[in-house]
């Protein structure tokens, strides 16, 4: 297991030079709030500020990781990313480093995971998080997905995750037996947000890092993964059960819990318009057509039905039921979801069809299944 280095821990920045002024910020609305004459310790401020911190902080961890590879001999490759690599067009299904400097994975149409790091060992591929959180209940779910696209295109490695967070966050025992946790004293921002800030401020030359193990992504192989033509299969196959609604022993098989905690959500059916105002009536004036019913993974791992009303090709709600009292959420129009959905409009057929009965069979279903990872 990788062991943390004392100046990681403790935040040592002695030997990153000014690398950190050399990656991409938006302080913009930041400095607009400071003309308005808000205080650093307003929380109109800080609440835009964490967001700041947080990037300065994985691009830190980026530049003592990079470092840090050097002198460990289990390491064999780092993939450069940021300044030390040169930007280009995001490629389709594969990983790239995008326009931003940053690792990515994307569809024809979608960025569908990033990744802070990534480095191998002979067997095993590293995915690295770095975050500020205070607590890891929302990281459960996104470390899910973002490990089963890589077992996806790296079939070759068994995957593992480093995780760096900070003194005093919650819930660090909780996380998966493949990720390693490193814990950092506090970390501030506030020396390299004077230092972009104060235009007089003259930064040392960028220190890149460059030997055997610093690669770029275009020497990778990955294994193709067709994203949409894999939602489409799971549709077919589980409701391809003659005498069930829903193919449950289908989606208990060891590659399909992959395949859903990649997507996190996948598409099972539809319903009838006035079917699905009987089960929600308060719901009678703002439901305009018929229902896409997806099923959706939840970070603790139980599943359950989420709702989608396209009214055009980018205008899509999502209808959320908690308990027995449904809302309705706009999603992004540009965003993977919208794009999902459009898809599945495509090839759904009449028999994909749900009604009432069916509904509350699933959900006795999903009470009581076992799905985990």
């Amino acid at each position: 297991m990788l062991k943390i280095s004392d100046d990681i821990k403790n935040l040592d920045d002695a030997n990153i030079a000014d690398n950190l002024l050399y990656y991409e910020y938006n302080t913009k609305h930041l400095r607009q709030l400071e003309k308005q004459g808000l205080a650093r310790d307003d929380e109109r401020f800080l609440s835009a500020y964490r967001s700041f911190e947080g990037e300065v902080f994985e691009n830190y961890l980026y530049e003592k990781l990079i470092r840090y590879v050097m002198d460990i001999d289990e390491v064999t490759e780092f993939i450069a990313k940021g300044p030390h690599k040169k930007s280009g067009k995001t490629l389709p299904n594969t990983l790239s480093v995008n326009s931003k400097g940053q690792i990515v994975y994307r569809t024809n149409r979608n960025e569908i995971g990033e990744f802070d790091a990534i480095f191998f060992t002979k067997k095993e591929l590293y995915f690295v998080e770095m975050t500020l959180v205070k607590s890891v209940t929302n990281l459960k779910r996104r470390l899910r997905k973002k490990k089963a696209l890589l077992q996806t295109i790296f079939p070759q490695y068994t995957i593992k995750s480093l995780i760096i967070l900070n003194e005093g966050v919650s819930g660090a025992r909780q996380l998966p037996d493949y990720a390693s946790v490193w814990i950092t004293k506090p970390y501030s921002s506030a020396k390299v947000y004077d230092q972009i800030t104060k235009n007089d401020y003259k930064r040392k030359p960028f220190e890149k890092i460059e030997g055997k193990k610093i690669i770029g992504t275009e020497v990778l192989k990955l294994h193709y993964f067709k994203y949409y033509n894999t939602l489409a299969w799971i549709l077919k196959q589980s409701r391809g059960h003659k005498d069930r609604v829903l193919d449950m022993s289908f989606l208990k098989r060891k590659d399909v819990v992959r395949f859903v905690n990649l997507f996190t959500k996948f598409y099972i059916g539809f319903m009838d318009k006035e079917d699905f105002i009987k089960m929600y009536p308060s719901l009678k004036d703002k439901i305009t057509q018929n229902v896409m019913v997806a099923v959706e993974k939840e970070h603790t791992g139980r599943l359950q039905l989420t709702y989608f009303m396209q009214h055009t090709r980018r205008n899509l709600d999502n209808i959320i039921v908690t308990g027995d009292a449904p809302k309705i959420a706009k999603k992004d129009p540009y965003g993977i979801t919208v794009t999902e959905v459009a898809h599945i409009y495509k090839i759904i057929k009449p028999y994909h069809q749900l009604k009432i009965k069916d509904i509350n069979i699933i959900n006795k279903l999903f009470a009581s299944a076992d799905i985990q990872e």
